[in-house]
């Protein structure tokens, strides 16, 4: 079977930045990162990652290009088949390449179909959009917690006979 995936420029334009590929789903995340970077014009040098995510676009477990981790323990793309990660149920990742400049791609798989005799995969199928010189800037930023209220405990920490150490102790 044959993954079509949407990849998608995370940018803060107007415009719409992505590509359609096709590979096969016994492929490796490595193969897909290749393709990902060739079809978006980038040298492929750079330090990349894939994460498992959720229809809210929420980042979960990193699939990472090299080992990094102090214990050898990291998931590695070249090990990881697509089919592993991607299938009917769990459709979205996020790539990220180059973490010094942090060019974030939403990936979506579209639609599994069957492999064309006669037709090279990985397969670049639609192009939209030029990718800008530089990374979009991406902030960073905490939701605000304005119903916060440390006070609010409902404990009048004046009232030392209704206290009781060991039920309100930190």
């Amino acid at each position: 079977m044959v993954y079509r995936f949407r990849v998608i420029l995370d940018n803060d334009t107007e415009e719409d930045i992505f590509r359609d590929l096709e590979i096969r789903e016994t492929d490796t995340l490595e193969d897909l990162h290749n393709i990902i970077t060739q079809s978006f014009g980038f040298d492929g040098t750079e330090m990349a990652s894939f994460y498992v995510s959720n229809d809210m676009w929420e980042q979960g477990e990193e699939i990472s290009l090299f080992d990094l981790s102090d214990d050898g323990s990291a998931r590695l793309m070249n090990e990881t088949a697509l089919d592993d990660v991607v299938h009917e149920a769990q459709t979205k990742l996020i790539y990220v390449y180059d973490f010094m400049s942090m060019w974030t791609f939403f990936v979506e798989l579209a639609e599994i179909v069957d492999e064309t005799e006669g037709h090279d995969y990985p397969n670049l199928m639609f192009v939209k959009g030029q990718v800008p010189e530089n990374a979009p800037e991406k902030s960073f930023e905490a939701d605000e917690l304005n119903d916060f209220d440390e006070y609010e405990d409902g404990i009048d920490v004046d009232d030392y006979d209704n206290l009781d150490f060991n039920e309100n102790w930190n």
